[in-house]
């Protein structure tokens, strides 16, 4: 008993000691793999979405042409709307969940059901992340 309470009456008393051991945890920290590729995918995804754009300049959200709502801007390459980013990072996301399930699709050579939802699901989600994604990219060299 005796221990503890003068372990607790040095961690309390010494403002070093908890410092100490507070930075020897964090050092010492291992976060699992699951945690960091899920950090470097949405770090790739918002840095490839145009995240770092809408920092920096923080643009509109939308415009009205008067007659419609548009979330890119037309005819250049060079300028973005928050909506449009947004949407981007969603589709890159459905994207990169579809590689995620292609690949867990391998894991079940034997159960072929389960495998072959998943790569079909995997592959559907891939093909409308595209689409989409080219959809928005060519809204903006449509006439009229």
């Amino acid at each position: 008993m005796r221990t503890l309470t003068s372990r607790i009456k040095r961690s309390f008393s010494s403002l070093g000691y908890f410092m100490q051991k507070t930075y020897w945890k964090i050092v010492t920290a291992r976060p699992s793999m699951l945690v960091i590729t899920a950090i470097v995918i949405a770090a790739s995804i918002f840095l490839l979405a145009g995240g770092v754009y809408n920092l920096l300049e923080q643009p509109m959200m939308l415009w009205w042409t008067g007659e419609k709502f548009l979330f890119y801007y037309p005819y250049s390459l060079n300028e973005q709307f928050v909506l449009e980013s947004v949407f981007i990072m969603i589709f890159y996301a459905l994207g990169a969940i579809g590689l995620l399930l292609t690949y867990q699709s391998t894991k079940y050579a034997y159960r072929p059901r389960q495998a072959y939802i998943l790569l079909l699901t995997g592959a559907l989600l891939i093909f409308a992340a595209y689409i989409c994604v080219e959809y928005v990219f060519m809204g903006r060299f449509r006439r009229g």
